[in-house]
Order: structure tokens, then sequence, then C-alpha cells
């Protein structure tokens, strides 16, 4: 089932800021895939779905992307064929742990690609043991897996890493600007970025930079 990555979710447009481990590491998976893959965790909205997709653009045809917090309430069978694939990328995977049908096609899952020498990435909110997952045998192939933690964005990154959104767009956001903003929307990144988009479609139609009043008058603060 081919699903539409979003398009501003590549390695590009993704800040580092403490996370050069995984980048590096993501990096050398797409340049020269080896290995079982890796476990990426860490709270909500801290770009786990971002890396996860800008890995899928990179390999393009050879990898298979799953949104498992889209597909939970779906049946388990959603996964079969997915390891025809050289590389399969399970987002939010513990919205189907202590899910006895889906822990089984997961187990099937990963012993399908470890005998094709495939490669499993995926991401969660916890570590593997702390995931919730029931069924032992997947909670070892899951543990084999290189486990990164995705460090959240300090107060001065979550600036550089709005400009650097903005700079993927095309647009110039003054540092001025995505201080104002950040001070008045909510903090996470993901709404943050939501922001942005609405800015960056506003700013195209009225020709306008973005400047404090048309942030204010745009988003009502």
């Amino acid at each position: 089932m081919p699903l539409q990555l979003q398009d501003h979710a590549v390695f590009e447009s993704f800040l580092p800021a403490g996370n050069e481990p995984l980048l590096a590491f993501l990096g050398g998976l797409a340049e020269s895939p080896h290995g079982p893959g890796c476990w990426i965790w860490g709270p909500e909205a801290t770009g786990k779905s971002h890396l996860l997709q800008a890995l899928c653009e990179r390999l393009g045809d050879r990898a298979a992307y799953l949104p498992l917090a889209e597909f939970a309430d779906a049946t388990a069978d959603i996964l079969d064929g997915l390891a025809s694939r050289q590389f399969v990328c399970l987002d939010d995977i513990g919205c189907v742990a202590a899910n006895e049908a889906w822990e089984l096609r997961l187990f099937e899952l990963c012993n399908q690609l470890w005998d094709a020498e495939g490669t499993l990435v995926v991401t969660a909110r916890a570590a593997p043991r702390e995931s919730g997952f029931a069924l032992a045998d997947l909670l070892s192939r899951f543990s084999r897996l290189p486990a990164f933690y995705l460090q959240p964005l300090a107060e001065a990154d979550r600036v550089r890493a709005l400009q650097l959104r903005a700079r993927h767009r095309g647009l110039d956001l003054p540092g001025e600007t995505a201080r104002y903003l950040l001070s008045r929307s909510r903090r996470d990144m993901a709404s943050l970025y939501e922001s942005l988009d609405k800015l960056d479609s506003e700013a195209l139609k009225a020709k306008r930079r973005l400047t404090i009043p048309f942030v204010r008058d745009t988003l009502g603060f």
C-alpha cells in the first residue's frame, strides 16, 4: 500500500542538534545497507516520523513506510508482503503492543526480514522493553536493534529548526520573528511547524515577508 510521504520530511530539513549519531547511522544505512536496522524512541513531536520518512525518501522503492497509529484498528494482515522490500519502516510501533495478533505477525515479519537480510527501522515513544510488548520472542528481536534516543530540541535550537524548515521552503524567517512565534504558539515542534506551514501559504498569497506584524495578524496572536 503506497503512502504519501510529507514533502518536507527529508534529512536536509532536520536539525541534528544533539542527535548527530542517529543522523549518521541513518545516513549510513541509506548509503550502504547492512545490519538489522534500529529502534528510534523519544517523546511525542520530536521528529521521529520526520526521520523515518526522510530515510524512506532517500531509499525510494527499496523501502516501505507504515504509520501504525493510522492502522492499529485494522487487521495485522496489512503487514503481508512487506518483507519483499529491503527496508521496512514502522512508525509508532507501540500502538500495536499487547495485541496478540499484531505481535505474532510482527514476529513473523522480523523473521522474514532476518532470513532475507532485510532491514527493520522502527519508532516508538519508549525503549523496546518499556513499550508494552508481551511476546518474549518478539521483544528479543526488537532488543537486538541498536536503540537511539531522540533528544528533544533545546530552546535556542527550536529557533534554528524553524529557520531551517523555512529555508527549505524558500522562506526567510528572521530570528526575532521565530522567537515571537515560539513565545506565542504551542511549543511542541509539530505545532510550530504547522504554524509555519500556514504562514508559508499566506505569505505566498499576500506576497509578504515573515515579519512579526504579519505573523500576529495571520495567526491571530
